[in-house]
């Protein structure tokens, strides 16, 4: 008769059931179907941007040619260097530096701006706190669609269309920055304040020195999420920029994708140079990307 084992004493049975079953070369067979699953997403994601990359090193003839090839015959850096220096419709040299300068200065703007709202919204008290603080979250449900009108009238009037300004001080009224950063600033201790005030420290002294430093891997994802978002417009500057030399670099790759004559290879040579600083940034600060994310929603 068989006997039970003693209480804390695994039999061979249950310790071969507990094992997750092994599949190819030792790993478990969901950890296997799952990177499986993950390698050809991955394959599926990057099988356009080497498409990109080879056709933009593929001379036009090449391109256009069928049947089609994904290897080019003949290896060329042509297209790179005319998209880089034709004129003809878009400057895309120019068109990049705007870009970079318009993101760098929205996401330097936006994180000083939405860090004092959010830090106010967050520890200072003052009458109608809870009305600003839901009329800040109001305001994300608004359709940026709504307000491009009303926006382009405005510095029409005031003279700054086809300006930095005009391209930069929209972005800055976005509210989702500052309902992210005053989330991380209800979680910084009370108590780390309250030491700080009572040896003296001012409010701006305490935001600074002691809760703007504790809340920096959501001003990192802040930082890259504005970013990405100011290097990808395309809607606002289209709409107020008319000058070729203030032209951004979405802007620029759709002049160059419409034009009267549309050479692939160029178009396709600038749209890899276009995603260049994407993917650095993605790369650099991937683990920010994921924590910002996973963070966004923390609890009051």
């Amino acid at each position: 008769m068989q006997t039970d084992a003693p209480l804390g004493v695994s039999t061979p049975a249950a310790t071969t059931a507990a094992r997750p079953r092994a599949g190819f070369a030792g790993w478990p067979t969901g950890a296997l179907l799952l990177t499986g699953g993950l390698t050809l997403l991955a394959i599926v994601w990057l099988l356009p941007i080497v498409w990109i990359i080879l056709t933009a090193l593929k001379p036009e003839p090449e391109i256009i040619r069928l049947p089609i090839r994904w290897l080019p015959e003949q290896w060329t850096l042509a297209n790179v260097a005319a998209s880089l220096t034709t004129g003809r419709t878009a400057n895309v040299a120019v068109a990049f530096v705007n870009s970079l300068i318009v993101a760098i200065l929205e996401t330097v703007l936006t994180l000083a701006i939405d860090a004092m709202a959010a830090y106010a919204l967050a520890r200072l008290a003052f009458r109608g706190r809870s009305i600003v603080f839901a009329a800040v979250v109001a305001s994300i449900m608004v359709p940026t669609q709504i307000t491009l009108v009303p926006l382009y009238a405005m510095f029409q009037q005031i003279g700054w269309l086809s300006s930095y300004q005009a391209l930069v001080l929209p972005g800055l009224s976005r509210a989702f920055g500052v309902f992210l950063l005053r989330q991380f600033f209800l979680s910084v201790p009370k108590e780390l304040e309250d030491a700080a005030r009572i040896d003296g420290a001012g409010v701006f002294t305490i935001f600074y020195r002691i809760a703007l430093p504790l809340v920096q891997p959501a001003m990192a994802s802040l930082a890259i999420f504005t970013f990405l978002r100011s290097w990808n417009e395309f809607t606002w500057p289209l709409i107020v920029i008319s000058r070729n030399d203030m032209m951004t670099l979405p802007v620029a790759l759709a002049r160059l994708l419409f034009a009267y004559r549309v050479e692939y290879g160029i178009v396709m040579a600038a749209a890899a140079f276009s995603a260049i600083p994407l993917i650095v940034v993605f790369f650099i600060f991937q683990r920010q990307i994921v924590q910002g994310i996973a963070l966004t929603g923390l609890k009051e």
